[in-house]
C-alpha cells in the first residue's frame, strides 16, 4: 500500500504548482470579498442593487413569492436549522462517517460565527420599503447574506460529500446533488426577491461562504488522506453453515474424518 502511494504521489515541483494555482485563487476571492465589504460599508444603497430587486419583484404572483419563502424558511428559523445540522451530522456518526460528521459541524459552525462577526464589522443596513418592497422582514445588519453562508456551509458540503465518497447512478445520490444544488442556487434570489437582502450582499455571501467551504473541504481531505476518525470494517463472516461446523471441530477430529 506504502509503495502503490508512494508511487501515485505527485512531483514535489507539480505539489508545488498546484498549491501556488489554489492560494492565488483564494488570494483573489478574499480580495474581491474585502474590497466589496469596503464598498457597501461606506455605500450602504447601491443604484445597482435597487434595480436589480426592482427587476427581481417585477412578477408577484402567489407561486413564486411561495417557493420564495419556502426556500428561505430553513434559514429563517435557527433552531430547525440547528436541528437539522446536528441530525445530518448524528446520521453520519451513526454511518460510520465520523470524520464527515466532525467536519459538517466544525464548517457550519465556523461559518456561522465568521457571518456574524463580518456583519458587526460592515454595518451595513437592511433594504429599506422605501425603496423595494420588503416580503419578509429580517432583523440585524445585511452584509454578507446569512442565509446564503449558511446555505453554502451546509448543502455545499453534503453535495462535495456525495461527490466525493460515493460513486456510481444511484437514485440517492442523484437526488441529494440535486436537493443539494437546488438550494445553493436559489437561496440567493429568494433572498433578493423577499426583499431581506441586496444583490451585493448575496454576492458575498456567496464569495465567503464558498472560500469557507474550499477551506473546510480542503482540511476535510487532508485528514481523510492522513486515515483520522476513519472507519473500520468488520471482516467478512461466512454464513455456510458447513463452514461454521468445520470451524469448530477440533483439529483431531477432522483429522480422523479425512482419514
Amino acid at each position: 500500500m506504502q509503495q502503490e502511494i508512494q508511487t501515485r504521489r505527485l512531483p514535489w515541483y507539480r505539489t508545488v504548482y498546484r498549491g501556488k494555482v489554489l492560494l492565488a485563487l483564494y488570494a483573489l476571492l478574499l480580495s474581491v470579498f474585502a474590497l466589496l465589504a469596503w464598498w457597501v460599508h461606506g455605500h450602504p444603497v447601491l443604484a445597482i442593487d435597487v434595480v436589480i430587486t426592482h427587476e427581481f419583484q417585477e412578477e408577484q404572483s402567489p407561486w413564486l413569492r411561495a417557493l420564495m419563502l419556502a426556500i428561505s424558511f430553513i434559514g429563517s428559523a435557527p433552531l430547525l436549522a440547528a436541528g437539522l445540522v446536528l441530525i445530518t451530522a448524528l446520521l453520519l456518526w451513526l454511518v460510520r462517517l465520523r470524520l464527515e460528521a466532525l467536519v459538517l459541524l466544525g464548517n457550519c459552525l465556523s461559518s456561522e460565527l465568521l457571518n456574524r462577526t463580518v456583519k458587526v464589522v460592515v454595518a451595513r443596513p437592511r433594504p429599506l420599503p422605501t425603496l423595494v418592497e420588503v416580503l419578509q422582514a429580517a432583523h440585524g445588519a445585511s452584509f454578507p447574506s446569512g442565509h446564503v453562508m449558511a446555505y453554502v456551509a451546509y448543502w455545499g458540503l453534503l453535495f462535495s460529500y456525495a461527490l466525493i465518497l460515493f460513486e456510481g447512478r444511484s437514485w440517492w445520490r442523484i437526488l441529494l446533488l440535486l436537493v443539494a444544488g437546488f438550494f445553493i442556487v436559489m437561496v440567493g434570489p429568494s433572498r433578493i426577491y423577499l426583499g431581506d437582502h441586496w444583490a451585493s450582499d448575496v454576492l458575498g455571501g456567496y464569495l465567503l461562504g464558498g472560500l469557507w467551504l474550499s477551506l473546510w473541504l480542503l482540511l476535510y481531505l487532508r485528514l481523510r488522506a492522513r486515515g483520522l476518525l476513519a472507519s473500520r470494517r468488520r471482516p467478512p463472516v461466512s454464513h455456510s453453515g458447513s463452514d461454521v461446523k468445520r470451524a469448530a471441530l477440533p483439529t483431531s477430529s477432522r483429522s480422523r474424518r479425512l482419514s
